[in-house]
């Protein structure tokens, strides 16, 4: 776009005309994409949301389980997915956990419908297994706070015996856990400590207990059961328990213990579970789901497709063109060159597989110019002009149109600076300083001390 701007600088047209030209055309541009060269998807029909995973997963390293890795990022994108004021919300870094465990094989990889954290119960006699557990999340310790308390400084300070100071931890104890064990919960989840004493309270009562768990697991946790996290122990209402997890459980991989917490009946958050031989595999493997998922939520947050291999382009270019016999006056100049700047796609597909550039794009232009179709494009392996539905070859419109919008949109942004630099009062050869002379002989230097 700048190389297409920079003739019309040589010829003394202001910036601010070249901008507003771009302006123009990259809202057209966006309005022509959307309603003309686009393509409907229907988010319900799963072969052709497979079919859209795997053009992007079809290179990668993931290729040889394509089938298995497309189901995981379609069924984790669509798990997180939540619609807010009208608008579909997907947010896969936070909700959708991928978790690497090394051991068994690609085929063993699943998406949990709920959470698996690295963690374990805090006591040995602790229940392992629980069906439909009511779950109470917590943001608090279960321990007492010494020397925050000025009570505890008091008494220290006034030489109060070591037993009487015991009873008042105690008891403090006491009441948090009976503050939570009033709603009978089956399961205690918190982001902080747990102390031996509460320990035996929770045991005696029967509640599992896991402690010491991230405030972004403990929020997947929140979406995935139902339930509310809450900061004081004095503050739990019956609205705050989680009731729709199936199952609780807590499984031995290796040395290391998985909590379980699956089976949820509308879970919107999930846990990807990769198995592997090794970490660096199964990390090239979660690179190319994460991938496989960006598609997904693209596709999911605009359900439209445009045509790829440099078809979207083309038809673009030529519909500008078009569009820019309507306009009067010197924008038109700028206008036109948007359009001749986006065919550089086609012509560097062209260029990579050592076709014809001049004679390849003049022919692709009059294909777009005498056929309505805007799906014909450049075969990136032996430059031949292909349609581009038949090849199956598509990108999301989402992505088309912001990687539009940032070119355009940079474009203008360096023109404006460009203008402010070429307000600088540029020297001429007159005013510039003559070159001092060397003298012939070099002046002796002083003698001295260095």
């Amino acid at each position: 776009m700048l190389a297409q701007a920079a003739p019309f600088l040589e010829q003394q047209m202001h910036p601010t005309i070249i901008i507003s030209a771009f302006r123009q055309a990259l809202e057209d541009l966006v309005d022509i994409l959307r309603n003309q060269i686009s393509v409907p998807v229907d988010l319900t029909n799963k072969e052709d949301m497979m079919k859209i995973v795997k053009s992007c997963v079809g290179t990668k390293f993931i290729s040889k389980w394509s089938e298995l890795a497309c189901q995981i990022a379609l069924d984790a994108t669509a798990t997180v997915a939540i619609e807010e004021n009208g608008r579909r919300e997907i947010d896969i870094k936070r909700y959708a956990k991928v978790e690497k465990v090394p051991g068994g094989t690609m085929e063993d990889s699943k998406v949990l419908k709920g959470v698996m954290l690295n963690k374990d119960v805090v006591h040995q006699k602790m229940k392992r297994r629980l069906e439909n557990p009511r779950i109470i999340l917590l943001d608090c310790t279960l321990e007492y706070k010494k020397g925050e308390s000025q009570e505890y400084l008091k008494y220290i300070i006034d030489g109060l015996s070591c037993s009487k100071i015991l009873m008042m931890e105690e008891e403090y104890v006491k009441r948090i856990c009976d503050e939570v064990l009033a709603y009978k919960p089956d399961l205690v989840i918190t982001e902080k400590g747990v102390s031996d004493l509460a320990q035996h309270f929770f045991v005696k009562a029967g509640v599992s207990v896991i402690r010491r768990v991230r405030k972004s697991d403990n929020n997947r946790i929140a979406r995935a059961c139902g339930a509310t996290i809450v900061n004081r122990t004095d503050e739990i209402k019956e609205e705050d328990v989680g009731t729709e997890c199936g199952l609780f459980k807590v499984e031995q991989f290796g040395d290391e213990y998985f909590t379980f917490l699956v089976e949820c009946k509308d879970p919107k958050a999930c846990t990807i579970l990769l198995r592997g031989a090794s970490k660096d595999i199964l990390m090239e493997i979660e690179r190319n789901l994460q991938d496989a998922m960006n598609v997904a939520r693209n596709v999911m947050t605009e359900p439209l497709l445009v045509p790829g291999g440099g078809a979207a382009e083309m038809a673009l270019s030529q519909a500008l063109n078009e569009k820019a016999k309507s306009i009067t006056g010197v924008q038109q100049w700028p206008y036109r060159a948007v359009a001749k700047g986006l065919e550089v796609i086609p012509r560097t597909l062209i260029q990579n597989c050592g076709s014809n550039p001049i004679r390849t794009l003049t022919a692709l232009r009059a294909k777009h110019a005498a056929a309505k179709s805007t799906s014909w494009g450049i075969d990136g392996e032996n430059g031949k002009i292909v349609d581009m539905k038949d090849y199956g070859i598509w990108e999301p419109f989402a992505v088309k149109v912001q990687t539009i919008k940032t070119a355009l949109e940079t474009a203008v942004l360096l023109l404006r600076i460009d203008d402010i630099v070429s307000g600088t009062k540029k020297m001429s050869d007159a005013d510039m300083p003559a070159p001092r002379q060397k003298d012939e002989e070099a002046a002796p230097q002083p003698e001295g001390p260095e």
